[in-house]
Parts: structure tokens; C-alpha cells; sequence
């Protein structure tokens, strides 16, 4: 792999009022991701940031004032990850999502991370101090293969296994099975695997737009030219069935599970023993839109 282009950037803020249904404010420490997932919704921010760099090549790192009296933000969520991952590989050197745990530390926010990488264990000291902190992990495939196929992050074996140290020690995770991948991606086999170390499984589909959308088709006519009728259906004739059948398959798996299953609503609060909800969030596009208002503010 190719050393990514990073470059340090200047910002008046790393925290960005947010549209997103399971927080008040998004942070993303840096510009742009080196985990060069195929699928990525993020890729668009080029149009704002002026990269010509190929997606998943290069990397901003942002640099904030001081955060001011972070009691401001008591009882408000802050959802790291909407638009890149706080523990992408650089930030083992660069520390930026550690610094702002630091700075944020006895404010009285709820914390929530989103991450593929098991880097995020290395503050796990900083996160047990925030109260109801709950971290998730993007899972959406057990096949190691599939994966190395669509992202460069770690595996999906390091991925659970930090996730279950994290809940080991008290800390509520989230299984982000996102995104599922029509005729690829098992849901059951998935949370089989998690439930007894997560607290919530978000459910989301695999949207196709803009510059990746021909990347997965390809890919999708190269490796899995069976599926290539379905994904067609999907996404060329724009049908919704496919999507429908998996709810009503999913809301039966979690009946026979004992498992609770909503939909764009993940706000009930359980004991944390208790087996995790599992939440739909198919065709949910307030993600997209925090995302754009996300690049706008920082750009």
C-alpha cells in the first residue's frame, strides 16, 4: 500500500452540530479516512475539500483550540465517526481523538465512537470515565476475504475481540452491520456471533450513489455474477423488496431470539446485562446530510 499524502490542518472546531438520530453533535478528528473502504458514503467530501488525491490516500489532521468550559455540553452526545474513523492507523501517532477524550474529560457528554479498528482499546482508561460511553464496531461481513476486499482496516476477528474487552469492562458496545451487502452480508450469522458482547446491533443498507456506485457493481459482476440480477433490481430499478424481505426476516430472527427489534429508534435505555436491540435503520439518510453539513463547517 501506498503511504497516504497527510497534511495538518487548522479548524475553529472539531465539534459539528448533527442531524444524526443518535446524537447532538459529530467529531471527526481528521479529513478524509486511510481504511479506503470501496463502499464509502464519505467519498463525496472531495467535492468540498478539494482533494485530488484518490479516496482512502490521503489524510487531514485536524488541529482545535482549546476546548472552553466542555461543561457546556453536559447531557449532550457526541458521536465520534460520522465521517471518518477516529482510530484510523494515524492516529496511534497523531493522538488527536485521544486529546480531545482529554480535554473533554468530567464535561458530563455522552460518548458514542464508531470505529473498525481495535486502536480504540488503547483509551479504553479515558473511556470508562464518561458515563453510559458505549462503542461500535463496523461489522457487516465474517468472511476475512470479503472484507480485505473492501477495506484496509483491521480484521474482522480484531474487530469483535476488542469489542468484547471493551464490554468486559463495562462498556456498551454497538455491532454496526453496515453495509449489508444483498446476498452477502449474513445479519444472523453476525449477531450470533456478538450478542453476548454487544448492547445494540444497528442494521443499515447498502446505498449505491455517486463514484462508488460503479466500483460495487463491478465488483459485484466480477466476483458474484449471480447476484448481479439482484443488484439490478436494487439498484438500477430502484426496488425496495429486497429490503423489505430482510426486515421481515430480521424482525422474525430477533422473535426467535428473544432479541427486541425497532426501527430509527435506538433511544430506550436497558439494563446492560440485558440482550441487545437490534435496530433497522434501513433507507435512514439524516447520516448523509450530517455528513455534508459535517464537511461545510470544517472546509
Amino acid at each position: 500500500m501506498t503511504e497516504p499524502v497527510i497534511k495538518e490542518l487548522q479548524v475553529k472546531s472539531v465539534l459539528t452540530k448533527s442531524n444524526l438520530p443518535v446524537s447532538d453533535y459529530s467529531v471527526n478528528p481528521y479529513v478524509g479516512c486511510t481504511h479506503a473502504c470501496k463502499y464509502c458514503y464519505a467519498s463525496f467530501m472531495k467535492r468540498f475539500t478539494n482533494h485530488p488525491e484518490e479516496w482512502g490516500t490521503f489524510l487531514d489532521v485536524k488541529y482545535w483550540p482549546e476546548i472552553q468550559n466542555p461543561q457546556k455540553y453536559c447531557g449532550k452526545e457526541l458521536f465520534f465517526g460520522s465521517v471518518t474513523d477516529p482510530y484510523n492507523p494515524q492516529e496511534e501517532t497523531y493522538r488527536r481523538a485521544r486529546s480531545l477524550l482529554e480535554q473533554l474529560q468530567g464535561s458530563g457528554i455522552k460518548l458514542s465512537i464508531q470505529t473498525k479498528s481495535d486502536l480504540v482499546l488503547r483509551d479504553i482508561d479515558l473511556i470508562k470515565t464518561f458515563p453510559d460511553a458505549r462503542v461500535g464496531f463496523s461489522i457487516n461481513t465474517l468472511d476475512e476475504d470479503f472484507k480485505n476486499d473492501m477495506d484496509q482496516a483491521v480484521s474482522i476477528e480484531r474487530r469483535i475481540a476488542a469489542m468484547k474487552v471493551l464490554h468486559d469492562a463495562g462498556i456498551r458496545t454497538t455491532c454496526f452491520i453496515s453495509p449489508i451487502f444483498p446476498g452477502i452480508t449474513d445479519c444472523e450469522a453476525i449477531i450470533d456471533r456478538v450478542k453476548d458482547q454487544c448492547n445494540l446491533v444497528w442494521l443499515e443498507n447498502l446505498n449505491l450513489r455517486g463514484s462508488y456506485k460503479g466500483v460495487i457493481m463491478q465488483y459485484i459482476r466480477e466476483k458474484h455474477p449471480d447476484l448481479m440480477p439482484l443488484y439490478e433490481e436494487i439498484y438500477t430499478q430502484g426496488s425496495r423488496l429486497y429490503w423489505e424481505a430482510l426486515d421481515a426476516k430480521m424482525r422474525a430472527y430477533a422473535e426467535r431470539a428473544g432479541l427486541p427489534y425497532v426501527r430509527n429508534d435506538d433511544s430506550m435505555q436497558r439494563p446492560f446485562d440485558a440482550p441487545p436491540v437490534i435496530v433497522n435503520f434501513f433507507y435512514h439518510e439524516e447520516i448523509k446530510k450530517s455528513a455534508r453539513s459535517e464537511v461545510k463547517g470544517h472546509a
